[in-house]
């Protein structure tokens, strides 16, 4: 393992930008060498949708979180701070134990979906601290109590309070008083791609010497005991008499996989066990598959039991136990471990140990020195850099093949016949068979992909591995995933269920982050979403109106009723945002066919057809719709859903919402280059101008100079009242972005739907509707990924109206500004959610203790689902650098062009801030 150096400085004599660009261009996809081992642990594998076999479909019930420590799971692995290779086959994570724990603490914990009062919620703190996209660098901190952790209570207290009450959290129960925790902290240096060395430091932050039990471990997913694979890994004791008794170490062997050796520094005790299942204890069968189960560590160190492990030191399982009976006030204890395909030797943690980690804590610095903005406050780099860090740290490898999972495996019992049923889940998604590093929304609430975060995922990852972004763009596409009558999958709670058609936008936006080149990605991109966009059409528009259906489209609670749930016989509820997103969608389509028309003329004509269905959807929106239904209202001058009643009567929805503030995404421009080069989509638009004038009138406008060509779904009137509520402060403009509901509602509003009296009001924090298990809330916080496609949109009209047009901000009586800087006051409301204010506080600490100013608390950003909007606390899931991570796509963005394509990126650019 004398390998410390080799590739320490390996880009010095390259032209890349930095040493670990270099990395990246040695392993640009997903089977480069340097993208072998990474963070790809999930957060949490229990209560997930795999590891459900039950005949009603309650995950979290089936498979809950003290089942874990003693039950294999099926699909895949949980840990914490842990890593895998990207096939998920050989696992090294860290264990702990305070001496008062039931258990050992290998996982995260939190509440079930039932158990929250706003849904399911993790219980701990921990942070992203740093990483680089090949994970040659990687940096976890976890905060672990002195006292015994309080699961009882933490169910207890939250089961005890309603959605009205804040959420119970593990700072309330007062066990971290004083500090009287750990800090945790896992670092991970590659020397190689297959050589990993891995620094693990606790340091005790209370006042008195705590114990502490600290077990790196190392194990193999099961993949033996299902009848699927025949091959059984196995790790084995080396004898420490190889390298003189000073370190321990283990050999882990896998058919697939090969050899490699874990070396942990000093004398830890070595424990085995296997990763099957404790049968007997979990459901009291009469004996176990195997006689050292899955819990055996945790029941030797836990309990005593020393018949527990397997004395021969063989198992699936293994860990190496460190037992410290008091670490000092404020001292620290380091663990060393180093895991590679070489022979341990005297240098295994010698000096060149050391210098690996030197190497690649400088190269990380190099790395975000080269892709963050020069001019960005110190502050505004620390945030953008622990964006990116969650961002890398969530990726996980997801393993789901559903067929398998319907049908059950060759040794196991048959699954119940309701999983096959018409209701069962998942049934018409045979097809889909993933084993894939993939992007996650979060580490412990969402630890699996949706499809539309996904999109804002790869926007923020292409500032820093743009192949990788790619990638996973392109993977929802294939046709092991995208169904094949074109539908993406949207989640695995429901694969059917309908996300917002964000894809187009978010390959268009990689493309531009990545430099505008390559036109291959764009085109495998492309004509995958050719299938899903037919998909739309013959789905989502019953009666060829123009005008679209989607059902709750990713904005769970923000109707009146559920807008997943169907609706009686004859009923049909026409979106205003399905309709909107449908028009966004031809939009990017237009872009991306007219970039590929300039060098591959055969996609003019596919232009074409994207201008004219944007058009046929404008006409719906703005004038006549299905049964002369209009979702404009012109005496309100806002965008409503409708219903729509069997006898063909209608009803509009009259909640002002982000639902009506969405058909202002739908906006492009085009330059007069198209003119010359693209004859087919020119002749197109001329005889629409001749022939359709309902189509084109009040779409196609030259500007002052008579040269570029905006194409809009909201009318000059239209826009301008729009944009007067978005700014107004008593609606829609709050201190931290643009609400999802109007604050007017402060007064419930109330509406007779259908003879049903229902009522609805703005909710700023956490939701009180049960609706989608009450654990997101779309009445009235301020959600990333719409307030920055708003701001984007807001530019677009800019950049065609110029600062002749200006709006009150904040309206009606504010100042006037023009379009462009009153989008960028609504991004630096979202940066300041995450900056200090002058009490030295972030906004979106709101009162947890994050906010606390003790420098162990307030040195740590936490990136939330949504935040309220009013105070801009952080809500909902607590690591959700899925999409909130698009904070680090602002801050980075002023070097990428936001123009619509290649024929209008002239002055695109915008300036520094």
């Amino acid at each position: 393992m004398s390998t410390a150096g080799r590739h320490a400085r390996s880009a010095e004599s390259t032209p890349h930008r930095s040493a670990e660009h270099a990395r990246l261009a040695e392993s640009p996809s997903a089977g480069g060498p340097w993208r072998l081992w990474g963070p790809y642990v999930s957060g949490r594998q229990w209560g997930t949708v795999r590891e459900d076999y039950s005949a009603d479909g309650d995950a979290w019930a089936y498979f809950p979180f003290e089942q874990a420590v003693s039950r294999a799971y099926r699909w895949g692995e949980d840990g914490l701070g842990a890593i895998c290779d990207r096939f998920g086959f050989l696992n090294l994570g860290v264990a702990l134990w305070n001496g008062q724990d039931p258990f050992l603490k290998e996982r995260l914990f939190g509440l079930t979906n039932a158990e929250g009062n706003h849904g399911e919620d993790v219980k701990e703190y921990f942070w992203a601290l740093d990483g680089t996209p090949t994970h040659s660098y990687m940096s976890w901190l976890y905060r672990y109590p002195q006292a015994e952790f309080p699961y009882a209570r933490l169910r207890a207290e939250n089961a005890a309070r309603n959605r009205d009450d804040r959420e119970f959290e593990l700072a309330d129960t007062e066990i971290l008083t004083d500090n009287r925790f750990f800090d945790i902290k896992v670092e991970y240096a590659k020397a190689g791609p297959d050589d990993v060395c891995a620094v693990i430091t606790a340091t005790n932050h209370g006042p008195d010497a705590a114990p502490l039990d600290l077990l790196p471990q190392v194990w193999f997913r099961n993949t033996w005991i299902w009848g699927t694979d025949g091959r059984t890994p196995f790790i084995r004791q080396l004898d420490s008499a190889m390298f003189g008794g000073r370190s321990r170490a283990i050999e882990c062997v896998h058919g697939f996989l090969g050899r490699y050796v874990v070396v942990a520094e000093g004398t830890p005790q070595l424990l085995f066990c296997q990763n099957e299942t404790n049968d007997v204890a979990l459901f009291g069968a009469s004996a176990n598959a195997a006689p050292f189960t899955k819990d055996g560590i945790n029941n030797r160190v836990v309990h005593g039991d020393l018949g527990a492990v397997d004395p021969s030191g063989h198992g699936t399982k293994a860990a190496f136990w460190y037992h410290f009976d008091a670490v000092a006030s404020g001292s620290s204890v380091t663990v060393r471990l180093r895991m590679s395909t070489g022979e341990p030797d005297a240098d295994t943690f010698g000096s060149g140990f050391d210098a690996v980690f030197a190497d690649r804590r400088d190269e990380s610095d190099e790395f975000y020195g080269s892709v963050l903005p020069q001019h960005l406050s110190d502050e505004d780099a620390n945030i953008a850099r622990r964006a990116f860090a969650g961002l890398l740290w969530g990726k996980q490898l997801y393993r789901y093949d559903v067929h398998r999972w319907l049908v059950g495996d060759p040794d196991e019992p048959v699954p119940p016949a309701s999983r096959q049923g018409p209701d069962g889940r998942n049934v018409t998604w045979e097809h889909l068979s993933l084993a894939d590093v993939i992007s996650m929304p979060d580490d412990w609430e969402y630890p699996w992909f949706a499809s539309w975060d996904l999109a804002f995922q790869c926007v923020a990852l292409a500032h820093v591995d743009p192949a990788f972004a790619k990638d996973q763009l392109l993977l929802l596409c294939r046709e092991w995933a995208m169904h094949p009558n074109g539908q993406l999958p949207a989640y695995e709670w429901a694969f059917s269920d309908v996300n917002p058609p964000v894809h187009a936008w978010a390959a268009w936006q990689v493309y531009l982050v990545d430099g505008g080149t390559d036109r291959d990605f764009l085109i495998r991109t492309c004509t995958k979403l050719l299938l899903n966009f037919a998909w739309w059409v013959n789905n989502k528009d019953a009666d060829g109106s123009n005008l679209f259906e989607g059902g709750f489209l990713g904005m769970d609670n923000i109707g009146f009723f559920d807008r997943s749930a169907k609706l009686g016989p004859g009923y049909r509820l026409e979106e205003s945002d399905a309709t909107s997103w449908m028009a966004v969608f031809c939009l990017n389509m237009l872009q991306i066919s007219l970039e590929l028309a300039m060098v591959v003329p055969a996609w003019d004509d596919i232009a074409t057809k994207f201008l004219e269905h944007f058009l046929s959807i404008a006409k719906a929106t703005r004038q006549f719709g299905s049964h002369d239904i209009s979702l404009w209202d012109e005496v309100d001058g806002f965008y409503y859903d409708v219903l729509v009643h069997p006898d063909g009567s209608h009803q509009r929805l009259r909640v002002r919402s982000m639902v009506g503030l969405l058909p202002l995404l739908a906006v492009a421009t085009v330059s007069p280059d198209v003119w010359s080069k693209l004859p087919d989509f020119t002749a197109r638009l001329a005889w629409l101008r001749r022939r359709r004038p309902d189509l084109a009138q009040g779409l196609l406008s030259a500007n002052a100079s008579g040269e570029a060509m905006i194409l809009s779904l909201v009318g000059d009137d239209a826009f301008a009242r729009l944009a007067a509520r978005i700014f107004d402060e008593s609606e829609f403009l709050s201190p931290y972005g643009i609400r999802a509901m109007s604050a007017s509602y402060r007064t419930p509003y109330t509406a007779v739907i259908d003879g049903r009296e229902m009522t609805i009001d703005y909710e700023p924090g956490e939701s009180r509707s049960g609706l989608f298990g009450g654990n997101s809330n779309w009445r009235g916080p301020v959600w990333f990924p719409v307030n920055v496609l708003l701001a984007d949109a807001l530019r677009k009209y800019a950049g065609y109206l110029g600062d002749s047009f200006t709006t009150a901000v904040p309206s009606p009586d504010g100042p006037q500004m023009p379009l462009d800087r009153a989008a960028d006051l609504i991004d630096g409301r979202l940066a300041d959610l995450f900056r200090r204010g002058a009490d030295g506080r972030r906004p979106s600490d709101g009162r947890r203790i994050e906010s606390s100013p003790d420098p162990l608390w307030a040195n740590h950003i936490t990136f939330s689902e949504y935040f309220d909007g009013d105070t801009g606390e952080g809500l909902g899931a607590s690591h959700q650098t899925g999409w909130t991570a698009l904070i680090a796509h602002l801050l980075c963005r002023d070097k990428v062009s936001q123009g619509d394509s290649t024929v209008n990126r002239q002055g695109a650019e915008r300036p520094a801030r």
